[in-house]
């Protein structure tokens, strides 16, 4: 049997995606696909939440996870960006609730430490490491992809229940 994870890192300008798989009998998760939706800054609010949604509802639609990892929110932002990021985290909860997708959140600093080793890594180890761990040919372009593989494969190492189908 083959479970993957949907693994986002949300944001209002860029939210990065990506698909993790795991086959049963083996530890070895594999990248399926990653992306990053991208709203315009002149765009209503409304429009960025509702792309975000629709996006995130087309990943789900066309790659079937069993599961969602979501990356937690950073305290150290000022009051405006925590805003942006929480609207924009709604809306990718949203669509993962619509569909049914049991949902697990990991602080920054936890994903951090289950895929570097130190909570404190940059964006740069991040994504080397997961480079490695999933064995591609490249660094995960943007960050955010790198980061949206990792909250996936944080949640495949805290061995995070996964919804069969």
């Amino acid at each position: 049997m083959v479970d993957s994870v949907l693994g986002i890192d949300p944001g209002l300008r860029h939210t990065g995606w990506a698909i993790v798989s795991t086959r049963e009998g083996t530890s070895k998760p594999r990248a399926v696909a990653y992306g990053v939706i991208s709203t315009d800054r002149a765009e209503p609010l409304n429009a960025r939440l509702g792309s975000i949604y629709d996006e995130i509802s087309g990943v789900i639609e066309h790659y079937e996870p069993t599961s969602c990892a979501l990356e937690g929110v950073y305290f150290g932002l000022n009051a405006k960006t925590a805003l942006a990021l929480g609207q924009a985290r709604a809306a990718a909860i949203l669509a993962t609730s619509k569909k049914g997708l049991p949902l697990g959140e990991y602080p920054p600093a936890t994903v951090k430490m289950s895929i570097v080793g130190n909570g404190n890594a940059e964006k740069e180890q991040v994504a080397y490491m997961v480079r490695q761990l999933l064995q591609l040919d490249h660094d995960p372009q943007p960050d955010h992809c790198a980061d949206a593989l990792a909250v996936a494969l944080t949640h495949i190492s805290q061995g995070a229940p996964i919804k069969h189908r």
